[in-house]
């Protein structure tokens, strides 16, 4: 991890002929940023009654943060607003030092895929994927957006996918790995039909209030905790996936884990594999091991880097992940970004840090 306030502009452009960045967070100006794309009876709905989670915290996860709005202390804009919420001081800040020639946005706020009151979900999404439209992408060719949807309602998130999927500038179908039930059930497969038909990978962010506790033992006592405990919601969401059979029925879905981690697939793969030689009698849907979906089927962003004392150990890491598997992703403007020119605590040579860095995230997202 890597926390820097005064980006090292010489280092980036030196190490880095231009790279796609797989997860940038953008916010609105305001509350009522979204009003112009909501009708007006969700309008006086957000003003009155604000949304509904499966937790008693109100417009917040549930510890607090070390930063406000979980940001980098030099990214709000001197122009007003919270950090990620103004284009021009997000290319003089990341985009142009660090020649980002792409970068995926991915917006968390709201709790879209957590909002229990589905028709104001439904609302919140087209809101949602028309203010990215019109306030970044139009704004900046760079920029490509995810697609936002209400993953409780599987019907309504096929209908949004459907509205948007013609504009190629929406590259992804964002989801929740904290959802309401592991995201392997059936009741979620209509969404994985129409990501697979229009080739659109799903981006699995880690996020999501489903109503549960953060960890299989329960709530953590600290921020620590909580903070890494995102983390688990990767082996969960890869387990679901895989023994559910999805990737059978659909062996041409990509997924794509965000901002979740990945030294502990390998591992993990291992595990499953080891248990399905005991056990595949109780899913004979599957027809291959469970390390074969995993690696034909998953792809990882590389924040937070992982960062062992010896970097050999990170080589042998990304050996086993896979080097084709692995795309660069910032996280800006949250504080525990990773700046590009010093993500990686091992040497590469340019061939490597070109693949991760941009050839990866070419090829999986068609660029």
């Amino acid at each position: 991890m890597s926390v820097i306030e005064k980006p090292q502009v010489g280092a980036a452009k030196k190490a880095d002929a231009g790279i796609i960045d797989c997860d940038i967070h953008p916010l609105p100006k305001s509350a009522k940023s979204l009003h112009p794309f909501l009708p007006r009876r969700w309008q006086e709905h957000a003003e009155q009654f604000s949304g509904h989670l499966r937790q008693p915290f109100i417009n917040t996860t549930q510890y607090p943060r070390s930063a406000p709005l979980i940001c980098r202390r030099d990214a709000w804009p001197p122009s007003g607003g919270p950090p990620g919420s103004d284009l021009a001081f997000m290319q003089e800040q990341h985009l142009n030092p660090f020649n980002v020639t792409k970068a995926i946005l991915i917006p968390l706020f709201g709790n879209v895929g957590s909002e229990r009151n589905l028709a104001f979900a439904g609302a919140l999404a087209t809101a949602h994927n028309d203010w990215q439209v019109a306030e970044w992408l139009e704004k900046d060719s760079r920029l490509h957006a995810s697609l936002v949807v209400v993953q409780d309602d599987a019907a309504a998130a096929v209908k949004e996918i459907e509205r948007c999927a013609r504009d190629r500038r929406f590259v992804q179908i964002m989801l929740a790995p904290r959802s309401s039930e592991p995201l392997g059930q059936q009741r979620y497969w209509s969404i994985y039909e129409a990501a697979e038909a229009h080739g659109l990978p799903l981006g699995i962010h880690s996020y999501g209030i489903g109503g549960h506790a953060s960890t299989g033992g329960g709530w953590p006592s600290f921020y620590m905790e909580e903070h890494y405990a995102t983390t688990m919601g990767g082996p969960a969401t890869m387990s679901s996936l895989v023994f559910e059979g999805v990737l059978e029925r659909f062996p041409a879905l990509k997924v794509v884990l965000v901002e979740i981690g990945f030294a502990w697939v390998p591992s993990f793969a291992w595990r499953m594999d080891r248990l399905w030689e005991h056990m595949a009698g109780e899913v004979p849907h599957l027809k291959h091991p469970p390390s074969h979906y995993v690696k034909r089927n998953f792809w990882y962003t590389t924040q937070p880097m992982e960062e062992p004392n010896n970097p050999a150990d990170l080589r042998r890491c990304f050996d086993q992940v896979g080097w084709d598997r692995l795309l660069f992703s910032s996280d800006y403007p949250h504080w525990d970004q990773d700046d590009p020119a010093y993500a990686f605590n091992m040497k590469l040579t340019p061939a490597e840090r070109r693949q991760i860095c941009r050839d990866n995230a070419e090829q999986l997202y068609r660029f």
